[in-house]
């Protein structure tokens, strides 16, 4: 934690109060002290620095260190509405200061044109509330393009014959191509697909003060010790402190939104470290969570005035949850990949991004090579399905597959269905005596047929790519979810949708969400430069209704 951190005197009125630090609410922070506003930004998870992260695999992929831990919170799952929900590990997000930027792949490409108006260009999908957004692609360009500048992005603009047009260039070149790559690169030639650099959110120079990237391998589920991973820690959130008027408060766990006889927000209640419970008094509140955790708070945040839950009047609230579907194969090649270095990925494929009609259903996504998993994970679930599980054979194909090996991984649409959602569990409590989050999920049919599609596709490019053997497993329905989107989405109508196209509640007009809850549609997976294109977009706004006098204080 920074030596000459600011802190305000909690019993006083700041101007904004943000709820989460994660991809969004590290801009939002930095955007709003920056233009002069007092921010306190209340963290649920605690504050690590670069000294702090290490690359140890049992601590973080089996001790949850720096994701959501089911023992504190736990969650449960159903299909459907009729069934009772397990408790079950179901989502997955970051819990520290920078949120899931600390830990995510970096993959980080801009949604395409198509993924603003799919509902006019392909009409209404049965069984769904698909439609529109509220902004277009060519709204959002700009901010798109000030996220990649301010936070650093590597990648080769115009490299892929379907990329959406740019106003400007990435700030670094690639990274360097991995063997995957050169392997979805050969694949891809000889199908008549296109591979491209990987856009990454880890600088391949130094920038801004930052080191490049080191190559060590520990990306996916782990902080970056050198800062070359873009996180929002690594970032924003220290330029927010260094302004003197931002105050990051860690393990922070807010319990309520609180709200005056008007129906303006006044504050939140929340959990410090100790356990005690403590009031910020604000003028205005960003709620910042993720697509799971916000959705639970305006729920737990109901009251006389607002008995569905908090900027629920919609009823909206939770509903149309999307993860993004997931379809992959992988394959053993002739000779040694070492693919455990470097980044995850330094290819993509775009060449199935939009739907298609010929396809005969609604979808799309991208593909990317990778080998994003290590050794205690690889043993124990990423060999074939027919390898043996034990003695000299298994520990043979150990030392042959996992320098040898590499996945072929299709990300794609998740159409927004109203029961799929986040509701509070009637019986189960996290640590705090808090409803914990119940998760309703089934994917459409729509969906089902895509990921399968997708997961062709990856065989396909494999086997093109020389593979030795490929194996996959059957797609089956979604019960985990990285992606956490649409569950409190945007819209001009205020009937079904939350927020509208600036993020601020329509019923709340001091309260503002913006996270992957704002989205309308899922995109083709890698939500994150949308999200943290969308936060400049919404601290931009806030920031003129502030100084406009259009946001007031309820006192």
């Amino acid at each position: 934690m920074p030596d000459e951190q600011t802190r305000f005197d909690a019993s006083a009125e700041i101007d904004f109060v943000i709820i989460g630090s994660g991809a969004a609410g590290g801009i939002i922070a930095r955007e709003l002290s920056v233009a002069g506003f007092r921010v306190v930004v209340l963290e649920q998870g605690p504050y690590m620095k670069e000294p702090d992260f290490e690359h140890d695999e049992l601590k973080y992929m089996r001790g949850r260190a720096i994701t959501n831990d089911y023992k504190r919170q736990p969650n449960t799952f159903r299909r459907t509405e009729k069934e009772k929900a397990k408790v079950q590990p179901a989502v997955i997000y970051g819990r520290q200061v920078g949120g899931g930027t600390v830990h995510f792949t970096g993959n980080y490409w801009r949604f395409h044109e198509i993924d603003f108006i799919e509902r006019t260009r392909w009409g209404a999908i049965a069984g769904t509330g698909f439609d529109d957004w509220p902004i277009t692609y060519a709204e959002l360009e700009p901010y798109y393009t000030k996220t990649e500048w301010e936070l650093g992005v590597s990648g080769l603009a115009g490299a892929s014959p379907f990329d959406p047009p740019r106003s400007r260039p990435y700030p670094l070149p690639p990274l360097p191509i991995k063997s995957s790559g050169v392997l979805a690169e050969q694949g891809a030639l000889r199908l008549g697909w296109h591979a491209f650099p990987a856009p990454m959110a880890i600088i391949s120079k130094p920038y801004r003060g930052r080191q490049a990237c080191l190559h060590c391998g520990f990306c996916e589920y782990f902080g970056c010790e050198v800062r070359a991973k873009s996180s929002t820690l690594a970032t924003v959130i220290r330029e927010a402190e260094a302004t003197g008027l931002c105050e990051i408060r860690a393990n922070s766990c807010v319990r309520k939104i609180e709200t005056d006889k008007a129906g303006r927000v006044t504050g939140v209640i929340y959990f410090d470290g100790d356990g005690g419970e403590q009031f910020q008094k604000a003028r205005a509140v960003v709620l910042c969570a993720n697509g799971v955790e916000t959705p639970r708070l305006l729920l737990m945040s109901k009251s006389n005035l607002f008995p569905q839950g908090l900027a629920n009047s919609s009823g909206k609230v939770g509903r149309y949850l999307m993860f993004n579907g997931h379809a992959s194969a992988s394959a053993l090649f002739e000779h040694p990949l070492n693919e455990f270095k470097s980044v995850a990925v330094s290819r993509v494929i775009h060449d199935f991004y939009d739907s298609d009609p010929k396809r005969g259903f609604y979808g799309g996504g991208g593909i990317d090579t990778r080998f994003d998993v290590y050794p205690i994970g690889f043993a124990l679930r990423n060999l074939p399905l027919d390898a043996p599980r034990w003695g000299a054979e298994y520990k043979s194909m150990l030392r042959e597959y996992y320098t040898r090996s590499l996945r072929a991984l299709g990300h794609t649409t998740s159409l927004p269905v109203e029961t799929n959602s986040v509701s509070l569990d009637p019986d189960v409590k996290d640590s705090w005596g808090l409803p914990a989050a119940r998760i309703t999920y089934k994917d459409h049919a729509e969906d089902m047929k895509t990921m399968k599609f997708f997961q062709a596709r990856c065989r396909e490019l494999l086997d093109a790519a020389g593979a030795r053997k490929i194996w996959y497993r059957p797609v089956a329905g979604q019960s985990l979810g990285f992606h956490l989107l649409g569950t409190c989405r945007m819209g001009n109508d205020p009937n079904s949708s939350v927020i509208d196209k600036y993020h601020r509640a329509h019923d709340v007009p001091n309260l503002f969400i913006c996270d992957g809850s704002s989205f309308v549609t899922s995109g083709r997976g890698q939500p994150t430069c949308t999200i943290q294109a969308l936060a400049f977009r919404a601290a931009e706004h806030i920031i003129r209704m502030a100084k406009n006098g259009e946001i007031k204080s309820a006192l």
